[in-house]
C-alpha cells in the first residue's frame, strides 16, 4: 500500500518567492529604526506588564481620553498616547505576522511530510533494487539505511544480575 503522498502540490513561483523575500526586506527596512535587541534580564526587567496591567494601562488610557481633568500632570500624555498607539499598531503587526508565520509554518510541514513520505519511497526501491544487485543500489541502501538503525535497548538490571550469576 503506497503512503499518503502529495498532501500540498502548491509551490510558489520563483517570481513569488523573490516577491515575498523582497516585501520580507522591505518590513525589516522599514521597522529597524524601532526594532531593539533587549538581553534576557532586560526583558525580565521591562516585560512585567502582563494581561492585567495591559487592562490597567487601558483604563488609565480611557481616563485620559475621557476625562483629562482627573489624569496626573505628572504625566508627559503626548509620549503617553505615542507609546500606547505604537504599541497598538505593534500588537496588530505581530498579529498579522504570528497568523502568516503559522501559516507558513503549516505549509512546510506539508511539504516535510510529503518529502519523508517520497524518500521512504525511494529507500524501499533501492532496498529492492539493492536485492537484485543491481549497480550502485547496494552503496545506495548502505548508506541510507544508517537513518533506519533500531536503538538497541538497555539491558534490565534482573538479566545482567543472571548474566553475571551464570559466569
Amino acid at each position: 500500500m503506497m503512503g499518503l503522498t502529495n498532501l500540498n502540490s502548491t509551490h510558489l513561483s520563483s517570481t513569488k518567492i523573490t516577491a515575498a523575500q523582497d516585501a520580507i526586506a522591505l518590513l525589516e527596512s522599514a521597522l529597524a529604526e524601532i526594532t531593539i535587541n533587549l538581553s534576557a534580564a532586560d526583558r525580565k526587567k521591562y516585560g512585567s506588564i502582563n494581561e492585567q496591567n495591559k487592562l490597567f494601562v487601558n483604563k488609565v488610557h480611557d481616563y485620559f481620553q475621557n476625562q483629562p481633568n482627573l489624569s496626573s500632570p505628572d504625566v508627559d500624555w503626548a509620549e503617553f498616547e505615542r507609546d500606547y498607539t505604537s504599541r497598538n499598531h505593534m500588537e496588530g503587526m505581530i498579529s498579522r505576522l504570528e497568523s502568516i508565520i503559522t501559516r507558513l509554518n503549516n505549509a512546510k510541514t506539508l511539504h516535510d511530510f510529503d518529502n519523508y513520505q517520497y524518500a521512504l519511497d525511494d529507500y524501499s526501491f533501492t532496498a529492492y533494487r539493492a536485492g537484485t544487485a543491481a549497480v550502485g543500489f547496494e552503496d545506495k541502501f548502505r548508506d541510507l539505511k544508517q537513518f533506519f538503525v533500531k536503538p538497541t535497548p538497555p539491558e534490565s538490571d534482573s538479566s545482567t544480575k543472571e548474566n553475571k550469576e551464570k559466569k
